[in-house]
C-alpha cells in the first residue's frame, strides 16, 4: 500500500504521532469533536500513512452487532457465513472506524468490548470462532460530544476503553490554508470565510445546534471557485444547512451580507 495516495490532513498538535503510537501499541482509539472539524479525513489519513486496510461504519439507530461481525445468508441456494467488518478487519488486519459510534444501538458497543482490551479477541457465537486479533488490528470510534444526552452517550465503561484525542476547528490560519489546499481558491478569499465562520460560531442568541464546520466552508470555496456568487454560495453551506428556522436564518444572512457587502 506504499503506493496509495494519502489523503491531505493538516495536523494541528501531535495528534498524528499519538495515534500512531496508539497503533503500534495496540491501543484503540476514540476521537471526540464537532461534527465537520476534520475526524475522519484524520483516520484515512492515518491508515494511508500507516499502509493500512480501512473499513468505515457509518452508524446509525438501525445498527445491529450482527451488522458489524456478520451473518448467515442465502447465497446459491446455500447458507454461508458473510463476515461484517469488524471482523474482516480482525480477520485481516487493519482500521475498522466506527463513526458516530452513538448513533448505534448499545450492544454494538458491547461487542467491541473484549477487542479494547489486552485480550484483544472478537467472539463469533454464531460461528463458534474465537478470533484473535492480529497486531495490525485497531479499533477507532469517533462522535460529538455536543449531541450527548442521556439516550446516547457512551458508557465510562466504554469510553475508558479507549484513549482520546480531542478535535476541534482548527486556528483561523490554519483553517485558511486547508481549504486553500482543499478547494485552490485563493488565500485572499479564503480568509473572509474563515472569519464568517468564527463569527457564526460565536453566534449565541440564533441557537444554532452547532456552527459553521470546516467542511462547510470546503464546500462554500468550492462553489465560488466554481462561479458561485459569495452571497449565494455562503447561503447554500452556511446558511441552509444550520437551520431550518426563518428568524436564525435571517440572523445567518445578515452576518454573510456584513461579510461580503
Amino acid at each position: 500500500m506504499n503506493d496509495v495516495e494519502i489523503p491531505f490532513y493538516m495536523p494541528v498538535a501531535n495528534e498524528c504521532g499519538l495515534f500512531e503510537t496508539a497503533f503500534k501499541s495496540g491501543l484503540p482509539v476514540m476521537l471526540k469533536g464537532p461534527t465537520g472539524c476534520g475526524k475522519t479525513r484524520f483516520v484515512a489519513h492515518m491508515a494511508a500513512r500507516l499502509g493500512l486496510t480501512l473499513n468505515t461504519v457509518a452508524c446509525h439507530d438501525d445498527l445491529t452487532a450482527a451488522d458489524l461481525t456478520g451473518r448467515y445468508l442465502l447465497k446459491g441456494g446455500e447458507t454461508q457465513w458473510v463476515d461484517g467488518p469488524l471482523t474482516q478487519s480482525v480477520r485481516n488486519g487493519g482500521i475498522c472506524y466506527l463513526d458516530e459510534v452513538v448513533e448505534a444501538r448499545k450492544d454494538v458497543t458491547v461487542v467491541l468490548h473484549p477487542l479494547t482490551d489486552d485480550r484483544r479477541l472478537l467472539p463469533l457465537e454464531r460461528t463458534g470462532e474465537l478470533l484473535e486479533a492480529p497486531d495490525d488490528f485497531m479499533v477507532v470510534i469517533s462522535y460529538n460530544p455536543g449531541y450527548q444526552n442521556i439516550l446516547k452517550s457512551l458508557k465510562p465503561s466504554t469510553r475508558q476503553r479507549f484513549i482520546g484525542i480531542h478535535f476541534d476547528y482548527p486556528p483561523a490560519d490554519q483553517e485558511v490554508e486547508i481549504i486553500c489546499a482543499e478547494t485552490g481558491l485563493d488565500r485572499a478569499r479564503c480568509a473572509p470565510l474563515v472569519n464568517l465562520a468564527r463569527r457564526i460560531r460565536n453566534l449565541k442568541d440564533l441557537d444554532l445546534e452547532e456552527g459553521a464546520s470546516t467542511r462547510l466552508l470546503v464546500y462554500c470555496a468550492t462553489l465560488i471557485m466554481a462561479g458561485i456568487s459569495p452571497l449565494e454560495a455562503a447561503e447554500a453551506t452556511l446558511i441552509e444547512p444550520l437551520s431550518d428556522d426563518e428568524s436564525a436564518k435571517e440572523g445567518l444572512m445578515e452576518v454573510v451580507q456584513a461579510t461580503f457587502g
